[in-house]
């Protein structure tokens, strides 16, 4: 398997073709080695526009979402990050190298520890790993410039717009299948957000996400 062309391939195919413009994260996909993020038994999908089990049921993101996501989040270089759900790290690795600094909590132990070596693999360093459930909230580096928050949500719970600072935004895929949209909630003052709507995808819900209250008349 030629991994460049691959590689190539993947941007050229699937993210160019989905309005992700920006060039800087164009070639920050071509510097990040997805394939060293993949599962071996995966490695030959690493490029392929689905998502990639990781193991304890959860999924590595579609390469076109991934870019999708990070080129709407427009991260600055002194800004600090607030990710919920590391995963396979890939993601985080990608916010790493356009922020200052990166905290990222995964409820799941083994896919912490796994993330963290591949970054240390691959030399980034401006990442801290929590474990634990972010699911509604994680103030213990609040407030934060931005939140990404990597598996849907059927609402955002207000914690996480109260530890976002003035001028900051998260990134969250709000609703139930099949109808998520990708929102990006911008807070303008001490209490007023705005919110955009960016468009429609489908992703696996956030583990222990809170649910809304059901009223039975």
């Amino acid at each position: 398997m030629n991994l460049e062309q691959a590689r190539i391939n993947m941007i050229k195919q699937q993210i160019q073709t989905w309005n992700v413009t920006d060039h800087s994260i164009l070639e920050l996909l071509q510097q990040v080695p997805r394939e060293q993020f993949v599962p071996e038994e995966y490695k030959s999908l690493a490029f392929a526009e689905m998502e990639i089990p990781i193991g304890e049921g959860e999924v590595m993101l579609s390469p076109k979402l991934e870019a999708r996501m990070l080129q709407a989040l427009n991260l600055q270089a002194h800004e600090q990050v607030l990710e919920v759900g590391t995963g396979s790290g890939y993601f985080t690795a990608l916010l790493a190298k356009r922020a200052r600094h990166v905290f990222t909590v995964e409820i799941h132990g083994n896919l912490s520890r796994q993330a963290k070596t591949r970054l240390a693999a691959l030399q980034i360093h401006n990442v801290s790993f929590d474990i634990g459930n972010a699911a509604s909230s994680w103030p213990s580096h609040s407030p934060y410039d931005v939140i990404i928050i990597t598996g849907s949500l059927p609402i955002l719970p207000i914690q996480f717009k109260q530890q976002v600072r003035v001028g900051g935004r998260i990134l969250a895929v709000i609703g139930d299948a099949p109808a998520m949209r990708v929102q990006l909630i911008e807070r303008i003052s001490d209490t007023e957000w705005q919110k955009t709507e960016l468009f429609d995808t489908v992703i696996p819900p956030l583990l222990c996400a809170i649910q809304p209250s059901k009223f039975v008349f």
